[in-house]
């Protein structure tokens, strides 16, 4: 049975893992209206709160999308909360008190805007859902397989479409800790780094230990270091038609 002490902040932010594997038990109600209220106090763009969630607990849905991303953590979960970028909201609202809604999803800002909402929001899922010892992984493949058929079988209107996934559920497995790049590679200061030599030194050593992580790691072993495969995913990613599907949910991004 599903029973968990809160963890401290630091083990919360600090031992996080991506999980892919879970329980078949149900996660409680009063642990969900948790993070639900962590999500809805997520800061956003001038309280503009351009997003909403989408949570899924229909099982049939979830092999649904499992079947167009081939994600089986999507169909393994609990729940499934799918993020969202949201105009729609506020757009009904400015119609019914007679507002003139400019065309804001039609910049780049606004697009970015809701994103950055929608990915603070999904954070603070993560980081509650942690605090509480659920194991999460965030899905991306879900804005990207095959974002019409996705968007039709969530129903999302004009200007709302999806940024990402959230699946969370009683954790089957502990994968070990990730290695992340160090220190001075993140944190510059007050002014970006100029000392391109020492830094693509550091990367390069930065590299071999995530190779070296890949070839021990508990679970499925591989031979992947950092920078190809990276690089891999993002020649892959540019066959995306992001900006298509962009258009067809009302962001007809010009500037």
């Amino acid at each position: 049975m599903y029973i968990t002490d809160m963890k401290t902040v630091k083990e919360t932010l600090l031992e996080r893992t991506s999980v892919r594997r879970y329980e078949r038990e149900a996660i409680p109600q009063e642990t969900m209206d948790f993070i639900y209220e962590a999500i809805r106090n997520t800061p956003t763009s001038y309280n503009g709160q351009q997003f909403s969630v989408i949570d899924i607990d229909d099982q049939k849905l979830k092999e649904e999308l499992y079947a167009i991303t081939g994600q089986k953590q999507l169909k393994t979960c609990n729940r499934l909360l799918i993020f969202c970028s949201d105009y729609n909201k506020i757009s009904m609202l400015a119609e019914k008190k007679g507002i003139a809604m400019p065309a804001f999803t039609d910049t780049m800002d606004g697009v970015t805007i809701g994103i950055i909402d929608a990915a603070l929001a999904m954070m603070s899922a993560v980081a509650a859902a942690q605090s509480e010892g659920l194991g999460s992984n965030c899905i991306g493949y879900l804005r990207t397989a095959n974002p019409a058929k996705i968007a039709e079988l969530l129903k999302l209107p004009k200007g709302v479409f999806v940024v990402c996934g959230l699946a969370l559920g009683i954790p089957r497995e502990q994968p070990d800790l990730k290695p992340k790049q160090p220190h001075d590679l993140v944190f510059f200061k007050n002014a970006y780094r100029q000392d391109k030599d020492k830094m693509v030194s550091e990367m390069e050593e930065y590299d071999e230990v995530v190779k070296q992580y890949n070839r021990t790691r508990a679970g499925g072993t591989t031979d992947n270091d950092w920078v190809a495969h990276i690089i891999n995913y993002y020649d892959h990613a540019m066959n995306y038609r992001i900006l298509d599907y962009l258009r067809d949910q009302g962001y007809n991004v010009t500037r």
